[in-house]
Protein backbone atom coordinates (compact mmCIF):
# COMPACT_ATOMS: atom_id res chain seq x y z
CA UNK A 1 0.00 0.00 0.00
CA UNK A 2 1.49 3.35 -1.01
CA UNK A 3 0.29 6.95 -0.97
CA UNK A 4 -1.92 8.11 -3.76
CA UNK A 5 -0.89 10.76 -6.22
CA UNK A 6 -1.41 14.20 -4.64
CA UNK A 7 -4.95 15.53 -4.92
CA UNK A 8 -4.93 19.27 -5.60
CA UNK A 9 -8.49 19.70 -4.35
CA UNK A 10 -9.33 17.43 -1.40
CA UNK A 11 -13.05 17.10 -0.75
CA UNK A 12 -14.19 19.59 1.93
CA UNK A 13 -15.75 18.38 5.15
CA UNK A 14 -18.71 20.05 6.82
CA UNK A 15 -18.76 21.28 10.41
CA UNK A 16 -22.13 19.85 11.30
CA UNK A 17 -25.37 19.70 9.39
CA UNK A 18 -25.63 23.48 8.94
CA UNK A 19 -22.02 24.46 9.53
CA UNK A 20 -19.38 25.69 7.09
CA UNK A 21 -17.51 23.52 4.62
CA UNK A 22 -13.83 23.39 5.58
CA UNK A 23 -10.63 21.93 4.19
CA UNK A 24 -10.35 18.39 5.60
CA UNK A 25 -7.43 19.36 7.86
CA UNK A 26 -7.34 22.44 10.09
CA UNK A 27 -4.38 24.27 11.62
CA UNK A 28 -4.15 24.56 15.39
CA UNK A 29 -2.16 27.67 16.28
CA UNK A 30 -1.69 27.16 20.05
CA UNK A 31 1.94 26.03 19.81
CA UNK A 32 2.85 29.29 18.09
CA UNK A 33 2.37 31.11 21.38
CA UNK A 34 4.79 29.35 23.66
CA UNK A 35 2.82 26.38 24.96
CA UNK A 36 5.45 23.96 23.65
CA UNK A 37 8.43 26.15 24.39
CA UNK A 38 9.67 29.18 22.45
CA UNK A 39 8.23 29.67 18.97
CA UNK A 40 9.57 31.78 16.12
CA UNK A 41 7.13 34.54 15.16
CA UNK A 42 8.36 34.84 11.58
CA UNK A 43 8.19 31.09 11.02
CA UNK A 44 4.76 30.92 12.68
CA UNK A 45 3.32 33.51 10.30
CA UNK A 46 5.02 31.81 7.36
CA UNK A 47 3.44 28.53 8.45
CA UNK A 48 -0.04 30.07 8.58
CA UNK A 49 0.54 31.53 5.12
CA UNK A 50 1.72 28.16 3.82
CA UNK A 51 -1.35 26.48 5.28
CA UNK A 52 -3.69 28.96 3.63
CA UNK A 53 -1.83 28.64 0.33
CA UNK A 54 -2.23 24.84 0.56
CA UNK A 55 -5.98 25.25 0.91
CA UNK A 56 -6.39 25.06 4.69
CA UNK A 57 -9.33 27.20 5.76
CA UNK A 58 -9.87 26.44 9.46
CA UNK A 59 -7.59 28.16 11.98
CA UNK A 60 -8.07 27.22 15.64
CA UNK A 61 -7.06 29.43 18.55
CA UNK A 62 -7.99 30.44 22.09
CA UNK A 63 -8.00 33.86 23.68
CA UNK A 64 -5.81 32.49 26.48
CA UNK A 65 -3.04 31.20 24.20
CA UNK A 66 -0.21 33.51 25.11
CA UNK A 67 -2.76 35.85 26.77
CA UNK A 68 -3.85 37.21 23.41
CA UNK A 69 -0.56 36.69 21.59
CA UNK A 70 -2.04 33.94 19.40
CA UNK A 71 -4.98 36.02 18.21
CA UNK A 72 -2.72 38.97 17.41
CA UNK A 73 -0.40 36.62 15.52
CA UNK A 74 -3.27 35.28 13.44
CA UNK A 75 -4.50 38.81 12.75
CA UNK A 76 -1.06 39.74 11.45
CA UNK A 77 -0.92 36.61 9.29
CA UNK A 78 -4.35 37.34 7.78
CA UNK A 79 -3.55 40.90 6.72
CA UNK A 80 -4.20 41.21 3.00
CA UNK A 81 -5.97 37.85 2.89
CA UNK A 82 -9.61 37.18 2.05
CA UNK A 83 -11.29 36.99 5.46
CA UNK A 84 -14.28 35.14 4.03
CA UNK A 85 -12.00 32.34 2.80
CA UNK A 86 -10.97 31.53 6.38
CA UNK A 87 -12.89 30.06 9.30
CA UNK A 88 -11.69 31.22 12.71
CA UNK A 89 -12.47 28.89 15.60
CA UNK A 90 -11.99 30.54 19.00
CA UNK A 91 -12.14 29.18 22.55
CA UNK A 92 -12.65 31.30 25.65
CA UNK A 93 -12.99 30.84 29.37
CA UNK A 94 -9.60 29.74 30.70
CA UNK A 95 -8.32 32.21 33.29
CA UNK A 96 -4.66 33.21 33.53
CA UNK A 97 -2.70 35.67 35.62
CA UNK A 98 -0.09 38.17 34.38
CA UNK A 99 2.59 35.62 35.21
CA UNK A 100 0.94 33.13 32.88
CA UNK A 101 -0.41 30.96 35.69
CA UNK A 102 -3.73 29.14 35.16
CA UNK A 103 -6.33 29.60 37.88
CA UNK A 104 -9.70 28.38 36.68
CA UNK A 105 -12.40 28.70 34.06
CA UNK A 106 -15.31 31.07 33.52
CA UNK A 107 -17.85 29.98 30.87
CA UNK A 108 -20.51 32.38 32.16
CA UNK A 109 -22.70 34.45 29.84
CA UNK A 110 -21.07 37.72 30.85
CA UNK A 111 -17.58 36.37 30.36
CA UNK A 112 -18.52 34.87 26.99
CA UNK A 113 -19.65 38.24 25.67
CA UNK A 114 -16.73 40.13 27.21
CA UNK A 115 -14.19 37.64 25.84
CA UNK A 116 -15.75 37.74 22.40
CA UNK A 117 -15.41 41.51 22.27
CA UNK A 118 -11.72 41.19 23.13
CA UNK A 119 -11.18 38.45 20.53
CA UNK A 120 -12.85 40.44 17.76
CA UNK A 121 -10.56 43.38 18.49
CA UNK A 122 -7.39 41.28 18.62
CA UNK A 123 -8.27 39.29 15.51
CA UNK A 124 -9.21 42.46 13.63
CA UNK A 125 -12.51 41.04 12.44
CA UNK A 126 -16.22 41.67 12.88
CA UNK A 127 -17.08 38.02 13.52
CA UNK A 128 -15.68 34.63 14.46
CA UNK A 129 -16.85 31.56 12.62
CA UNK A 130 -17.04 29.13 15.55
CA UNK A 131 -17.05 30.16 19.21
CA UNK A 132 -16.90 27.84 22.21
CA UNK A 133 -16.07 27.61 25.90
CA UNK A 134 -12.81 25.73 26.46
CA UNK A 135 -14.07 24.00 29.62
CA UNK A 136 -17.21 23.84 31.74
CA UNK A 137 -17.64 24.50 35.45
CA UNK A 138 -20.12 23.03 37.89
CA UNK A 139 -21.72 26.39 38.66
CA UNK A 140 -22.49 27.46 35.07
CA UNK A 141 -24.99 25.31 33.17
CA UNK A 142 -24.15 24.63 29.53
CA UNK A 143 -27.51 26.19 28.67
CA UNK A 144 -26.28 29.55 29.96
CA UNK A 145 -23.07 29.42 27.96
CA UNK A 146 -24.69 28.32 24.71
CA UNK A 147 -27.58 30.73 25.20
CA UNK A 148 -25.18 33.66 25.50
CA UNK A 149 -23.29 32.64 22.37
CA UNK A 150 -26.62 32.17 20.57
CA UNK A 151 -27.37 35.84 21.28
CA UNK A 152 -24.03 36.70 19.65
CA UNK A 153 -25.04 34.57 16.65
CA UNK A 154 -28.29 36.52 16.34
CA UNK A 155 -26.33 39.78 16.44
CA UNK A 156 -23.90 38.62 13.77
CA UNK A 157 -20.74 38.44 15.87
CA UNK A 158 -20.58 34.63 15.74
CA UNK A 159 -21.50 32.37 12.84
CA UNK A 160 -21.64 28.96 14.57
CA UNK A 161 -21.45 27.48 18.06
CA UNK A 162 -19.00 24.77 19.05
CA UNK A 163 -18.30 22.70 22.14
CA UNK A 164 -15.06 21.54 23.70
CA UNK A 165 -14.32 18.36 25.66
CA UNK A 166 -17.88 17.63 26.82
CA UNK A 167 -19.77 14.38 27.31
CA UNK A 168 -22.82 12.99 25.53
CA UNK A 169 -25.42 14.37 27.93
CA UNK A 170 -23.93 17.86 27.77
CA UNK A 171 -23.88 17.69 23.97
CA UNK A 172 -27.60 16.92 23.94
CA UNK A 173 -28.41 19.73 26.37
CA UNK A 174 -26.36 22.23 24.38
CA UNK A 175 -27.86 21.18 21.05
CA UNK A 176 -31.36 21.63 22.48
CA UNK A 177 -30.58 25.32 23.05
CA UNK A 178 -28.97 26.01 19.68
CA UNK A 179 -27.63 23.84 16.85
CA UNK A 180 -24.02 22.87 17.50
CA UNK A 181 -21.58 22.81 14.59
CA UNK A 182 -18.75 20.78 16.09
CA UNK A 183 -17.25 19.25 19.17
CA UNK A 184 -13.55 19.89 19.65
CA UNK A 185 -12.03 16.94 21.47
CA UNK A 186 -8.78 15.01 21.58
CA UNK A 187 -8.80 12.09 19.17
CA UNK A 188 -5.83 10.01 18.11
CA UNK A 189 -4.68 6.42 17.94
CA UNK A 190 -3.93 6.59 21.66
CA UNK A 191 -6.92 8.74 22.73
CA UNK A 192 -10.10 6.99 21.61
CA UNK A 193 -12.48 7.35 24.56
CA UNK A 194 -14.95 9.43 22.55
CA UNK A 195 -15.77 6.44 20.36
CA UNK A 196 -17.99 4.82 23.00
CA UNK A 197 -20.75 7.42 23.50
CA UNK A 198 -19.58 10.87 22.47
CA UNK A 199 -18.93 10.24 18.78
CA UNK A 200 -22.19 8.30 18.25
CA UNK A 201 -24.10 11.15 19.93
CA UNK A 202 -22.47 13.71 17.66
CA UNK A 203 -23.39 11.64 14.62
CA UNK A 204 -26.97 11.23 15.78
CA UNK A 205 -27.31 15.01 16.10
CA UNK A 206 -25.37 15.97 12.98
CA UNK A 207 -22.41 17.46 14.85
CA UNK A 208 -18.89 17.26 13.46
CA UNK A 209 -15.77 16.47 15.46
CA UNK A 210 -12.72 18.71 15.17
CA UNK A 211 -10.03 16.44 16.50
CA UNK A 212 -7.05 17.98 18.24
CA UNK A 213 -4.05 16.10 19.58
CA UNK A 214 -4.01 13.84 16.51
CA UNK A 215 -0.26 13.40 17.01
CA UNK A 216 -0.69 13.38 20.79
CA UNK A 217 1.31 16.60 21.18
CA UNK A 218 4.12 15.26 19.04
CA UNK A 219 4.39 11.88 20.73
CA UNK A 220 3.04 10.09 17.64
CA UNK A 221 5.01 12.21 15.19
CA UNK A 222 7.97 9.88 14.90
CA UNK A 223 10.24 12.78 15.84
CA UNK A 224 9.98 12.51 19.63
CA UNK A 225 12.85 11.11 21.69
CA UNK A 226 13.40 10.81 25.45
CA UNK A 227 15.53 13.97 25.17
CA UNK A 228 12.79 16.03 23.53
CA UNK A 229 10.54 18.49 25.33
CA UNK A 230 13.14 20.00 27.61
CA UNK A 231 12.74 23.61 26.43
CA UNK A 232 11.62 26.14 29.01
CA UNK A 233 7.86 26.63 28.96
CA UNK A 234 7.11 23.32 27.22
CA UNK A 235 3.94 22.12 28.96
CA UNK A 236 4.55 18.55 27.80
CA UNK A 237 6.98 18.21 30.68
CA UNK A 238 3.88 17.96 32.90
CA UNK A 239 1.97 15.56 30.64
CA UNK A 240 1.73 12.02 32.06
CA UNK A 241 2.37 10.29 28.74
CA UNK A 242 5.72 12.07 28.44
CA UNK A 243 6.87 11.18 31.96
CA UNK A 244 9.76 8.75 32.40
CA UNK A 245 7.56 6.01 33.84
CA UNK A 246 5.21 6.08 30.83
CA UNK A 247 7.37 7.21 27.92
CA UNK A 248 9.12 3.91 27.10
CA UNK A 249 5.79 2.10 26.66
CA UNK A 250 4.43 4.89 24.49
CA UNK A 251 7.52 5.15 22.32
CA UNK A 252 7.35 1.40 21.76
CA UNK A 253 3.88 1.95 20.28
CA UNK A 254 5.29 4.67 18.05
CA UNK A 255 8.04 2.32 16.89
CA UNK A 256 5.39 -0.25 15.92
CA UNK A 257 3.46 2.42 14.03
CA UNK A 258 6.68 3.56 12.33
CA UNK A 259 7.16 0.04 10.99
CA UNK A 260 3.74 0.21 9.31
CA UNK A 261 4.52 3.66 7.94
CA UNK A 262 7.82 2.40 6.55
CA UNK A 263 6.08 -0.34 4.62
CA UNK A 264 3.71 2.28 3.19
CA UNK A 265 6.55 4.57 2.18
CA UNK A 266 5.25 7.45 4.31
CA UNK A 267 6.12 8.98 7.67
CA UNK A 268 4.83 7.98 11.07
CA UNK A 269 3.05 11.32 11.46
CA UNK A 270 1.33 10.91 8.10
CA UNK A 271 -0.04 7.50 9.09
CA UNK A 272 -1.27 8.85 12.44
CA UNK A 273 -3.09 11.76 10.79
CA UNK A 274 -4.41 9.58 7.96
CA UNK A 275 -5.89 7.23 10.56
CA UNK A 276 -7.87 10.11 12.09
CA UNK A 277 -8.97 11.21 8.62
CA UNK A 278 -10.24 7.68 8.03
CA UNK A 279 -12.61 7.87 11.00
CA UNK A 280 -15.30 9.56 8.92
CA UNK A 281 -16.17 12.55 6.76
CA UNK A 282 -17.49 14.27 9.89
CA UNK A 283 -14.06 14.23 11.58
CA UNK A 284 -11.65 17.11 10.85
CA UNK A 285 -8.13 16.71 12.26
CA UNK A 286 -6.55 19.86 13.68
CA UNK A 287 -2.78 19.65 13.24
CA UNK A 288 -0.56 21.74 15.47
CA UNK A 289 2.32 22.35 13.06
CA UNK A 290 4.58 25.21 14.12
CA UNK A 291 6.87 25.14 11.08
CA UNK A 292 6.40 24.87 7.34
CA UNK A 293 8.38 21.65 7.33
CA UNK A 294 6.05 19.95 9.81
CA UNK A 295 3.00 21.40 8.06
CA UNK A 296 4.07 19.97 4.71
CA UNK A 297 4.67 16.58 6.30
CA UNK A 298 1.31 16.39 8.05
CA UNK A 299 -0.67 17.62 5.06
CA UNK A 300 0.90 14.73 3.18
CA UNK A 301 -1.54 12.54 5.11
CA UNK A 302 -4.21 13.67 2.66
CA UNK A 303 -2.45 11.65 -0.02
CA UNK A 304 -2.45 8.44 2.03
CA UNK A 305 -5.27 5.94 1.58
CA UNK A 306 -5.63 3.25 4.23
CA UNK A 307 -7.41 0.11 3.14
CA UNK A 308 -9.00 -2.32 5.58
CA UNK A 309 -5.93 -4.51 5.82
CA UNK A 310 -3.69 -1.54 6.56
CA UNK A 311 -6.11 -0.18 9.14
CA UNK A 312 -6.04 -3.56 10.85
CA UNK A 313 -2.23 -3.46 10.89
CA UNK A 314 -2.26 0.02 12.40
CA UNK A 315 -4.65 -0.96 15.17
CA UNK A 316 -2.62 -4.09 15.85
CA UNK A 317 0.48 -1.93 16.17
CA UNK A 318 -1.28 0.59 18.41
CA UNK A 319 -4.20 -1.15 20.13
CA UNK A 320 -6.88 0.97 21.72
CA UNK A 321 -6.10 1.80 25.38
CA UNK A 322 -2.51 0.60 24.99
CA UNK A 323 -1.01 3.98 25.87
CA UNK A 324 0.53 4.42 29.29
CA UNK A 325 -0.59 7.43 31.34
CA UNK A 326 -3.57 9.78 31.13
CA UNK A 327 -3.80 12.41 28.42
CA UNK A 328 -3.72 15.27 30.97
CA UNK A 329 -2.45 15.61 34.55
CA UNK A 330 -5.04 14.58 37.16
CA UNK A 331 -6.08 18.14 38.08
CA UNK A 332 -6.79 19.00 34.45
CA UNK A 333 -8.65 15.76 33.84
CA UNK A 334 -11.14 16.85 36.51
CA UNK A 335 -12.13 19.78 34.28
CA UNK A 336 -12.98 17.54 31.33
CA UNK A 337 -16.70 16.92 31.15
CA UNK A 338 -15.88 14.41 28.42
CA UNK A 339 -14.04 12.32 31.00
CA UNK A 340 -16.06 12.93 34.15
CA UNK A 341 -19.67 13.02 32.93
CA UNK A 342 -21.78 9.91 33.06
CA UNK A 343 -22.94 10.39 29.48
Amino acid sequence: MSPNAPDATPKPRSLGTDGPAVFPVGLGCMGMSGMYGPADRTESIATIHAALDAGVTLLDTGDFYGMGHNELLIAEALKGRDRDAVQLSVKFGALRGPDGAWFGHDPSAAHAKHSLAQSLAKLGTDHVDVYRAARLTDDVPIEETVGAIAEMVQQGYVRHIGLSEVGADTIRRAHAVHPIADLQIEYSLISRGLEDEILPTCRELGIAVTAYGVLSRGLLSGHWTPESGTAEGDTRAMSPRFRKRHLPTNLALVDALAAVAGDLGVTTAQVAVAWVLSRGEDVVPIVGARTRERLTETLGALDVTLDDATLARIEEAVPRDAASGARYPHAQMQHLDSETSAG
